[in-house]
């Protein structure tokens, strides 16, 4: 029992840094139909850019963690805006009519860019590049039969974060102004323009909002791991555009319980199924598969509806 609650809570730390990325990718998809495949690499971008703000900053600040894990987050998710705008606008916005493949075939391309630059900009960043546990580390002990249980203070973090991320997320969608003119753009572009909806502007902070979670969740994912890589912008996009799509791309709770159910999966998998951790990433895509033959829209999704 003790081995099933702690795979339990690796699975919610796992899911939750997954979903704080499918966030992203449900966004933008939900307004212009864009697989954002770079979206992956925002994410790396952040953690490396919250690693750079560590290192810039004196030395007399790195005994205060709650001045400097603010500020590495400031640092990761505002290079991560920066990124994502610039992306729009020269990447993705002159491809916004074009055939689906084009901007698909873009975004690949925009991934491979931002990896290589990383990499020749942190030239030991190929490997992992240690990252400095800024939030104060201590861990919560739980005696469950004959084990014990363990959560630390980076992993309640994450999960916290998450959660209430989604939840402010949603209600910024579901009450303001500009949330309603998302909701109005993704439904219809033009007629939304005709109300008096600005669809470029709508477009640009749908980026800045999943582009800025992304740069959270970077930092986190260092924070929590004590170390960072190139490769994890790859690995992380895949998980949370599987998210995205398990849960219902397009909808915010589905990112959530996509990258919820994508984390519980891979750490159980890993304990308990066939092959062990050697297979835990063919039980995710066989879930993926097995929903979306049954419910191709996913779990949260809506069914396409295809106007006369």
């Amino acid at each position: 029992m003790a081995t099933l609650l702690q795979q339990l809570l690796n699975g919610l730390v796992f899911g939750a840094a997954i979903a704080l990325i499918a966030l992203g990718y449900t966004m933008v998809y939900g307004i212009i139909q864009l697989i954002n495949f770079a979206h992956g690499e925002v994410f790396m971008v952040g953690a490396f850019s919250a690693l750079a703000t560590y290192t810039l900053l004196p030395e007399g600040l790195r005994d205060h963690w709650y001045i400097l894990l603010p500020l590495m987050t400031l640092g990761g998710a505002l290079v991560a805006v920066v990124l994502a705008v610039i992306m729009e606008r020269f990447a993705y916005r002159p491809l916004r009519n074009a055939p689906r493949l084009a901007p698909l075939i873009t975004a690949l391309g925009v991934s491979v860019i931002l990896k290589e630059a990383v990499r020749l900009f942190y030239p030991g960043a190929t490997a992992a590049l240690p990252f400095p546990r800024v939030f104060p580390d201590f861990r919560l002990q739980f005696s469950v039969g004959d084990g014990v249980v363990v959560i630390g203070s980076t992993a309640i973090l994450i999960i916290v974060v998450s959660v209430v991320g989604a939840i402010v997320l949603q209600t910024y969608i579901s009450r303001s102004r500009m949330g309603r003119a998302m909701r109005a753009t993704a439904q219809d572009r033009d007629t939304a323009r005709l109300m008096g909806v600005n669809p470029n502007r709508t477009i640009v902070v749908t980026f800045v909002l999943g582009a800025a979670l992304a740069g959270l969740a970077g930092t986190l994912y260092g924070t929590h791991l004590t170390a960072i890589d190139t490769e994890l912008g790859f690995m992380y996009g895949i998980f949370a555009f599987t998210a995205a799509v398990l849960g219902g791309i397009g909808s915010i709770k589905g990112a959530v319980v996509g990258g919820f159910v994508i984390g519980l999966i891979k750490t159980l998998s890993g304990q308990y199924l066939p092959g062990g951790i050697a297979y835990d990433l063919v039980w995710i895509f066989a879930l993926l598969i097995l929903v979306l033959v049954f419910r191709p829209q996913g779990l949260f999704g809506e069914p396409e509806r295809v106007r006369a």
